[in-house]
């Protein structure tokens, strides 16, 4: 495994933002790591990283501790950060060669080794420019490029398409899934499509708790998932009275609409009829989302009502 994490918890003050955190990652492996604002993603790469230190528990990047050997993994991890830091005063092949000598990679490697992740990510027409006058999407992408420098065989990545637009989305997505086939690739993100188009496995965190790990696939067939209604109603109607209907588990409000999430196995059309007749109450949408990791998410991270 290139990437192990063994009952990994951090403390901040009287709050666990990590709590007993504990999966491995192989080679070759796209792992999405998903989880609400919060839930200690940005945490956990920053601990696996050697960015911050673990109150407990320990991190193994392809055989080295990172409390241990920090100095060891930083030579094999990317890592591009949630807020992307660069020198926005540099030009971008300036910034790529600065990043370079800080790998020390050999001096006769940097400049085509530049020319190499420029090209990958994009950034052909814009190396000579200075970091400061790019959009995000281009920042984004020269965070990208430093982080595959000096080709490590972990990426860990924090929103690694952030601020693109939906042409540049497919580039990354591109590139992302090229690069895997031999190395290590964890990256968050809160676009549940990308999930499904990059990932076979997701890891989800809430609250510091991992809830789910398992692959995509799986989560998306499971057929003991909450099935999840849809419902909007002609005049105002209390939550509390939709959660107490028989079959219910957990109502969430969106809009005039209210989002059903019934017991698994179980279909609550019919108590929802019935509770509109008997409130006097027409129906104006009533449908059933089929499942997806939208829906799989909202249901693992979403509190009941």
């Amino acid at each position: 495994m290139s990437l192990q994490i063994y009952g990994l918890t951090k403390i901040y003050g009287s709050q666990k933002a990590v709590d007993d955190v504990s999966f491995s990652i192989g080679e070759g492996e796209i792992v999405g790591f998903l989880g609400p604002n919060g839930a200690g993603k940005s945490t956990t790469m920053k601990i696996a990283t050697g960015y911050l230190p673990p109150t407990s528990g320990k991190v193994i990047v392809s055989g080295y501790d990172v409390s241990e050997k920090p100095m060891e993994v930083k030579k094999i991890i990317g890592y591009l950060p949630e807020h992307n830091p660069l020198y926005l005063d540099m030009f971008v092949h300036e910034y790529l060669g600065f990043i370079g000598h800080i790998y020390h990679l050999p001096r006769h490697q940097i400049k085509p080794r530049i020319r190499e992740v420029v090209a990958m990510c994009g950034l052909t027409l814009e190396q000579n420019k200075i970091i400061g006058s790019l959009s995000k999407g281009y920042r984004q992408r020269v965070g990208l490029a430093q982080a595959l420098l000096h080709n490590p065989e972990v990426l860990i990545l924090d929103e690694p398409t952030s601020g693109l637009d939906p042409n540049q989305i497919v580039e990354i997505r591109k590139l992302i899934k090229a690069i895997s086939q031999n190395k290590t690739v964890i990256f968050s993100t809160h676009i549940m499509q990308e999930v499904q188009a990059l990932c076979d496995r997701v890891i989800v965190i809430n609250k510091g708790k991992i809830v789910a790990d398992d692959l995509v696939v799986n989560l998306i067939n499971n057929k003991e998932q909450n099935p999840v209604i849809v419902v909007e109603f002609k005049n105002p109607v209390l939550v509390e009275e939709l959660a107490a209907l028989s079959g219910v588990e957990k109502v969430i409000p969106e809009g005039k609409s209210f989002r059903i999430f019934s017991k698994p196995e179980i279909d609550v059309r019919q108590e929802l009829f019935r509770y509109a007749t008997e409130k006097n109450n027409s129906l104006l949408n009533l449908k059933q989302e089929e499942n997806s990791m939208e829906e799989i998410f909202r249901s693992l991270t979403t509190p009941l009502a």
